[in-house]
């Protein structure tokens, strides 16, 4: 006996011609959603780049910042270039005796006890710490902290009392009886080969800004294609002014940031 199959008509598969029909249009599909997805991720990566440059120009100029406000008045001093800046960094300070009773400070001879602190420091004063009083500039020749004639080492103290050598009396007193302890200089330079921006510390004051402190700097920000630094002094009656200008770049992405600090010069 011949079986017979029904036929099998309605079991037809895909043509090689409708199989590329469809990879045609599943690739102009991909493709396409490729193009909406693609952008928001590549506008997120810019926007995560330009916030961590951002944060990173913030930080610095916020430790700067924080260093300037705690500068010997009339210590702030910026190179030529206006890629250097340097200040004497203080750590405290006060009111000093200038009339009795208790123990002045004598400004008529040699003051071999020291004087009284009116009020209490934050802390006794360490051996070998800068004091200066009066300061009036960073560059002149008398009243000058970074020459020495009115800055003197610590050679002992309490929270209520200095004593300090040289015992030879200081150039000026100050109007407002005012002392500030001085642990030292502190710069911010631009290394434009490296593109960074560095802080120096722990250095010996120097009389002039003419060389690179000998001390390893610290990184405060990297990307640095720019950076500058202005400074007007004012007066003792008026505050002077660092304007800090940087900027950072990565991948093409530039963020220009300007900071200005308000310095209180009164001695």
């Amino acid at each position: 006996m011949k079986q017979r199959f029904p036929p099998t008509c309605g079991q037809r598969g895909f043509t090689l011609i409708e199989m590329i029909v469809v990879i045609v249009i599943i690739g102009i599909l991909a493709a396409m959603g490729g193009l909406f997805i693609s952008r928001p991720i590549e506008g997120y990566v810019d926007l995560a780049r330009r916030t961590a440059l951002v944060d990173a120009a913030e930080n610095a100029l916020r430790r700067m910042q924080r260093d300037i406000r705690q500068a010997l008045p009339n210590s702030v001093r910026i190179d030529s270039g206006g890629q250097w800046l340097e200040m004497l960094h203080t750590t405290d300070g006060g009111r000093y005796r200038a009339r009795g009773p208790g123990n002045i400070l004598d400004f008529t001879q040699a003051d071999t006890n020291g004087f009284d602190v009116l009020g209490a420091l934050s802390a006794a004063p360490d051996v070998g710490t800068a004091l200066a009083i009066y300061n009036l500039t960073a560059t002149g020749s008398v009243c000058n902290a970074y020459l020495g004639d009115n800055r003197r080492a610590v050679s002992g103290g309490t929270l209520t009392s200095i004593q300090f050598s040289p015992a030879s009396p200081f150039p000026f007193s100050s109007p407002y009886q005012r002392f500030y302890l001085v642990d030292g200089p502190i710069s911010y330079r631009y290394n434009a080969a490296a593109g960074t921006l560095e802080r120096y510390s722990g250095y010996a004051i120097s009389t002039s800004q003419s060389a690179l402190p000998g001390v390893s700097p610290s990184t405060m920000a990297d990307h640095v294609s720019s950076c500058t630094f202005t400074y007007d002094p004012g007066t003792p009656q008026r505050s002077g002014l660092v304007s800090l200008r940087l900027t950072l770049t990565d991948d093409g992405e530039n963020i220009t940031l300007l900071h200005q600090i308000h310095v209180e010069n009164a001695p």
